[in-house]
């Protein structure tokens, strides 16, 4: 997508605007560590683990297993993106 935007862009057939958001977009979203998912979560959202977990689409023991260094498991794909989402516009972004 990000290189059809750029050809689009060097014939002149997209604005710098568009152009800028699309680079946003494409963006891979940061890594977390289990002390920031919490933080996210207690912080930004202050939400339980179970909330938290409906707002992402996600089961309580995924939120569990984010949460603990010795599971050793990350969120990828759409959840990521979600949590990078409520880290800089807060749970009311997903609500909107």
């Amino acid at each position: 997508m990000l290189e059809f935007a750029e050809d689009l862009n060097s014939y002149g057939l997209m604005s710098k605007s568009s152009m800028a958001k699309i680079r946003s977009l494409c963006v891979p979203p940061p890594a977390y560590t289990c002390e920031q998912i919490a933080a996210i979560r207690t912080g930004v959202a202050k939400m339980s683990q179970s909330v938290f977990a409906a707002f992402l689409n996600v089961s309580v023991s995924t939120v569990q297993k984010w949460e603990s260094p010795r599971a050793n498991k990350q969120p990828t794909g759409t959840a990521l993106r979600l949590l990078q989402l409520v880290e800089s516009k807060g749970v009311e972004a997903l609500i909107a």
